[in-house]
């Protein structure tokens, strides 16, 4: 039986989604948390990987077992074998056909910013301190440039092994609130350290150290600009999976 489960946590304590050799990953806590529940192994499939530090609201994965508890009541038995910090909010018996990663069809990832001339602990842990306010127009220039089908060579953090950097960003939006704002984008999928590259370039052009037309000429020629900044990974969230 396939289970699909939306799993939310916290990525302070965490080297990412995916297992790793050097740290504890979200991805090996959640299988364990399986085996005590099922009785059996499972291999827990994610949408994809979230980065060491990355949060999420709602990463969806699948794994494949016999289990005697009732799918939508599973993620009730994992939560009391799972950390404060990582949670299944919901589970439920899923297509055979169904596949957390290739069955995708958009992701949404959101970068927090917050300002202040002091670090606030119940902000910080989750957004980036900012001293000065950027100018929103320039930052929204900046952002329309991202949407479409682009190569985004020069937006990949270092270490990647993917070869086929292109990919779609359906929408950036920048939301203002009080006392600071959200970068939000929606692609097809995203490179390693994509968006956080994205948000950082973004705010520099915001504080008009580049312009929309670098942008341009960098995901024309692949080649990054050292504005290019990737920000720290505590800001950014992944919201939301959707397969329709």
């Amino acid at each position: 039986m396939r289970i699909k489960l939306v799993i939310t946590y916290d990525g302070t304590a965490y080297c990412g989604w995916q297992r790793q050799k050097n740290g504890v990953s979200v991805q090996e806590i959640v299988e364990k948390a399986v085996e005590e529940v099922c009785g059996s192994r499972a291999t827990v499939t994610g949408s994809g990987r979230t980065d060491s530090g990355v949060h999420a609201a709602a990463q969806v994965a699948h794994f494949d077992a016999e289990c005697s508890i009732p799918p939508e009541r599973i993620y009730l038995a994992l939560n009391t074998r799972l950390p404060d910090d990582v949670k299944v909010v919901s589970s439920e018996k899923a297509d055979d056909g169904f596949h957390a990663r290739f069955s995708a069809k958009k992701k949404t990832y959101a970068y927090d910013f917050y300002f202040s001339d002091v670090i606030l602990p119940l902000k910080d842990r989750y957004s980036l301190k900012l001293d000065v306010r950027p100018d929103f127009s320039l930052m929204r220039a900046a952002a329309d440039v991202f949407c479409g089908e682009h190569d985004f060579a020069a937006f990949c953090g270092t270490g990647s092994s993917v070869k086929d950097t292109v990919r779609t960003v359906y929408s950036v939006d920048i939301d203002e609130r009080q006392g600071g704002f959200t970068v939000k984008v929606t692609g097809n999928g995203f490179l390693y350290n994509m968006v956080r590259v994205m948000a950082g370039t973004i705010l520099a052009a915001g504080y008009g150290e580049i312009s929309p037309e670098d942008i341009s000429s960098a995901l024309e020629s692949g080649k990054r600009s050292r504005y290019f900044k990737t920000l720290p990974a505590k800001g950014l969230t992944l919201l939301k999976v959707e397969y329709n």
